[in-house]
């Protein structure tokens, strides 16, 4: 098994001895004071935020720790105030809408110097599952500049290898066109979509031998199949735009990501206390970016349940590993009496009815879940309705003492191919907080 490239990137990036976890730690405190001191010299938000704060007192990772944590809504309420140069300088603007709420939207601002290190980080994460005899088709917007399947084809062009960037799943028959006729073997897109279109035009499907699944948690069950069905390789990248697109991706041992530990430090901590948890204890992942011209983040909360790995990885490299992410922690619920609903594992027993091709999961009160459902064949739609909701009642049943009431509904939803375009990550809608909020 072939060393993550990820390795040699960051040796290569950050000028440190090879192998020297110890050399990389220093690093990257070191760059975090950098940023430190840049945020707070140029952006209004950590001026304020960092106020009687000094950079260069900064020493150790216990001095770092007691920083204060940046949150979503801070981006949300202010995200002018988190600009460190001009607005004629800035490249980029992503909008970041968030399904099922109102109110301010996050806005993520990019330099071209800081795109150009995303292609630099997509390059190498690249790397770890195809070579230039491979033929990549992207399923993600790439038409305007800056988009991720703009930056990916350009990193792509590096190594010469072949990459057609379609856009949003919205044409299942162009889609399979397109992939026989530039003979895909490598997707990169969304898990639902790439799920959706491997359901549906398995005909086209059965030449693809590596899939990147990205934007959103990756569903267990979704590996098991494509993997079984197709013979694939699924790997999964974990990123986000606030990190500048990319923070890791898994390796050719497919256990876990490699991060991007040049441009970003991550830490995962208890939600509650906000202390660091020990290596294999999961918790909610906080990263730092640095090198970032337009908008550094100093300890993001990003809300994504995460955790390190205690063993070193399968593929040899010095780098730690993060386990596959579990979801957010917004998508673990409490019904009654601390009764938890996680939507990572209704998914996993969602995804098993093969003719499903979206759903929409709503808490309607303490003890009442709904699950709303769409499926390709609408035949024998009832037995499937009532298959899914006996699967979640006995889930329900093993898991809890509380007898939970579950409504399974046909084609309330949109039509899946308009479900399917979409870039909002997947979510619980829980209407008590709807009511709470009006």
């Amino acid at each position: 098994m072939k060393k993550t490239p990820m390795e040699e990137w960051i040796i290569k990036r950050t000028g440190i001895s090879p192998a020297n976890q110890n050399e990389l730690m220093t690093y990257q405190l070191k760059k975090i004071v950098e940023t430190l001191s840049y945020a707070k010299k140029n952006s209004e938000f950590y001026q304020k935020q960092l106020a009687g704060i000094d950079p260069e007192l900064i020493k150790s990772w216990d001095d770092f720790n007691h920083l204060p944590f940046t949150t979503a809504d801070d981006i949300k309420n202010q995200p002018f105030a988190f600009l460190c140069v001009p607005q004629s300088r800035i490249d980029r603007i992503v909008t970041l809408n968030t399904s099922g709420t109102s109110g301010n939207k996050k806005r993520i601002f990019f330099t071209d110097q800081d795109l150009q290190k995303t292609v630099d980080f997509f390059d190498y994460g690249m790397r770890s599952l195809i070579d230039n005899t491979d033929r990549v088709m992207v399923l993600l917007p790439g038409q305007a500049y800056g988009t991720i399947g703009n930056l990916l084809k350009k990193a792509l062009d590096r190594t010469k290898t072949a990459c057609v960037v379609y856009g949003l799943l919205n044409d299942l028959d162009a889609v399979e066109k397109t992939m026989i006729e530039n003979k895909i073997n490598c997707i990169v897109g969304i898990p639902i979509q790439v799920l959706y279109l491997s359901r549906i035009k398995q005909a086209g499907f059965k030449q693809i031998e590596k899939v990147l699944l990205s934007t959103d948690y990756v569903p267990q069950a979704m590996v098991t199949e494509l993997d079984q069905k197709f013979g694939c390789q699924v790997f999964n990248h974990y990123g986000m735009t606030e990190m500048g697109y990319g923070g890791g991706v898994e390796c050719q041992a497919l256990n876990g990501y490699h991060l991007r530990e040049g441009d970003l430090y991550f830490e995962i901590i208890d939600p509650d206390s906000g202390k660091p948890v020990a290596d294999g204890v999961y918790g909610e992942i906080v990263f730092t970016s640095f090198n970032r011209e337009a908008m550094p983040l100093i300890r993001y909360r990003t809300g994504d349940i995460g955790a390190f790995s205690q063993a070193t990885c399968q593929c040899g490299t010095f780098l730690r590993t993060m386990k596959k992410v579990e979801g957010r922690m917004n998508n673990r619920i409490k019904l009654d009496d601390g009764v938890c609903v996680d939507l990572k594992e209704l998914e996993e027993i969602l995804l098993t009815v093969e003719d499903l091709v979206d759903y929409q999961v709503t808490v309607k009160d303490k003890r009442l879940l709904r699950i709303d459902v769409s499926f390709y064949h609408e035949e024998q739609s009832v037995q499937k309705e009532q298959q899914i909701k006996t699967r979640v009642l006995k889930y329900f049943d093993e898991n809890c003492e509380l007898s939970i009431q579950v409504e399974v509904e046909k084609n309330q939803l949109q039509k899946p191919d308009q479900l399917v375009n979409s870039m909002v990550k997947r979510k619980i809608v829980d209407l008590r907080r709807e009511k709470e909020d009006e």
